[in-house]
Order: C-alpha cells, then sequence, then structure tokens
C-alpha cells in the first residue's frame, strides 16, 4: 500500500502518511452477511467443511476446550484424533479407543453410573467401563481411534442435546453428560440393541463412522427416511418411527435389502455415515471358513 500523495510506502492499515503527513481515509465498512447453515459434503469435514446448522463442526478440523487443544489427522477412512492435555487435565474416552499417550498421561476406567449404569452401557453395545485420561505433572497428549475404518468429527456443542448411536461415540470433554437412555422398540435397529446415547451440555463431543460422515438438515414439517445402520447422531427433538423400508409390506421390504429403516420429521439435523458395517460384514461372510470346514 503506498502513498496517493507521495506514493511513500505505509503500513498496514495507517491512519496517516509518515512522509508527508496526508491523512488517510478509512476503507468504508463492508456488509457482514450472517453465516449460511450449509449441508456439510461427503467425507469428514475438513478444510472445505463449512459450519453450520446443529452440529458444529470446525472448519479447519481442530479446535480448543477447557485445559486441551484437539486435531483430526489423517481425515478420511483411516482417521486419528489427536488430544492434547494442560497438566492436570483430563478427557473421557470410550474405552478401548486409545491408540497411543505420552509417558505421564495416567489411565483410569471406571464403571459410570455404577453397576446398573454399567450394565445398561453393556446391553447398549458399549464397554462397562468408560476411560479417563490425565496429564499428570505437565502437558501429554492422547491419540484415539474407532476400532473400524472410518472417519472422525469433532463437534464443538453449546448447551445441546443430541441422540448418539452408542458404536459412533469416541470420546468428550469432562463436562459433558452421557447417559444410557432406553429407547424401546424404535431403538432395535437391526441388531444395534435398545439403548441409545443421549449426550448433553457444552463442550468437544468426539463421534466416530464407518465411512465418511454425511449431514442432513430437514425443514419444518420435511420427512425423511434413513437406514437404521447408517444413522450416526440427530438432534434429541427429533421424532422418528421405525417401519420397514417398503410401505407395500414386510416381504418386498426385505428383498429390496433395505429391511427396517428410520423415518424422521423436521426441523432438524441427522449425522450418517456412508457406508453399513453389518452390510459390510454380510459381504465378507462367504470369504470366511465354516466351522465344519
Amino acid at each position: 500500500m503506498n502513498c496517493p500523495k507521495c506514493s511513500a510506502v505505509l503500513l498496514p492499515d495507517a491512519k496517516f502518511c509518515g512522509s508527508c503527513g496526508l491523512t488517510l481515509q478509512s476503507a468504508p465498512p463492508q456488509d457482514v452477511q450472517p453465516p449460511q447453515y450449509q449441508q456439510v459434503p461427503q467425507g469428514v469435514p475438513g478444510p472445505s467443511a463449512t459450519v453450520g446448522g446443529a452440529f458444529h463442526f470446525d472448519s479447519d478440523g481442530r479446535g480448543q476446550g477447557r485445559g486441551y487443544t484437539w486435531e483430526i489427522l489423517h481425515q478420511g477412512s483411516f482417521a486419528l484424533a489427536l488430544v492434547k492435555l494442560q497438566a492436570e487435565q483430563s478427557i473421557h474416552a470410550e474405552a478401548g479407543a486409545m491408540v497411543s499417550m505420552s509417558g505421564n498421561v495416567d489411565l483410569h476406567s471406571e464403571m459410570k453410573g455404577g453397576v446398573f449404569g454399567a450394565l445398561k452401557r453393556a446391553v447398549g453395545g458399549e464397554s462397562a467401563f468408560v476411560s479417563t485420561f490425565t496429564a499428570k505433572g505437565g502437558p501429554g497428549e492422547v491419540t484415539l481411534a474407532p476400532g473400524a475404518p472410518g472417519g472422525v468429527a469433532g463437534i464443538e456443542m453449546t448447551s445441546q442435546i443430541f441422540m448418539v448411536q452408542s458404536s459412533s461415540y469416541l470420546a468428550g470433554d469432562m463436562s459433558l453428560q452421557v447417559e444410557t437412555k432406553f429407547g424401546g422398540a424404535k431403538s432395535l435397529f437391526g441388531g444395534e440393541g435398545l439403548f441409545l446415547l443421549q449426550i448433553s451440555g457444552t463442550g468437544l463431543l468426539l463421534v466416530s463412522s464407518f465411512g465418511a460422515i454425511h449431514s442432513r438438515t430437514l425443514r419444518p414439517g420435511e420427512q425423511y427416511v434413513v437406514d437404521t445402520g447408517h444413522l450416526v447422531a440427530w438432534e434429541s427433538h427429533m421424532q422418528y418411527n421405525l417401519r420397514k423400508a417398503a410401505k407395500s409390506g414386510f416381504f418386498r421390504s426385505m428383498m429390496s435389502g433395505e429391511g427396517l429403516v428410520a423415518e424422521f420429521n423436521g426441523p432438524g439435523d441427522i449425522l450418517i455415515q456412508t457406508r453399513n458395517l453389518a452390510a459390510f460384514a454380510g459381504l465378507l461372510r462367504p470369504y470366511f471358513p465354516s466351522q465344519g470346514g
């Protein structure tokens, strides 16, 4: 930037020219457009993803919380969550999610919610134990990943409540409340169990998926059908019904290869995984030898 009068080089945001003393006019303020809620592109949110809707993804796949910073590395089918803890700070994670950690990080596992809470978690397909990682005597780090190939997404919750499929929960801020809820017949997702996770509060929530994560925003009154094996999370206020995929009959529904689906009613946001673990296991079954072979 140069002075319009004497052509002297000016510093950024200069109010006047240091050479000739010319007072510079400030550029008129530009209208700031409100953020637009956009659908997250297929794939784990990365540098090209936008922030919007109920699920707030950090556009660069990294962020910070109370006493820690986090980052999603190797985004794609083999994503890894890196959490750097300040001294004496902690983070919760699903048992078995740890890949590596610093030597000074202390791992403590406990039955969250007592014996009954642990029983509900076990019935819901989770581990009966919850892991807590704490950096002792100085900063430390822990890396986390799901058991199956797929993406990891960091969601910054702000006094929100989400329903999360139990196999999709990876880790979360210590302040988040994670409760196993009985969902009745609605949550009998073709072998997913009778329990879902209700996660509420403010802070980081790390979820995983088999395949990539696709976000869908429903308008008020809009209906949307999702195969139950592809659900990751949705807003807790959303109403949904479990039904067969084909309305013409159960046999035709099973012949279509879909079986049971969840029909949601808007408004609200849903997170969907692009692959179905049960379907993938079915594709591999013919390649495994039988017990009698």
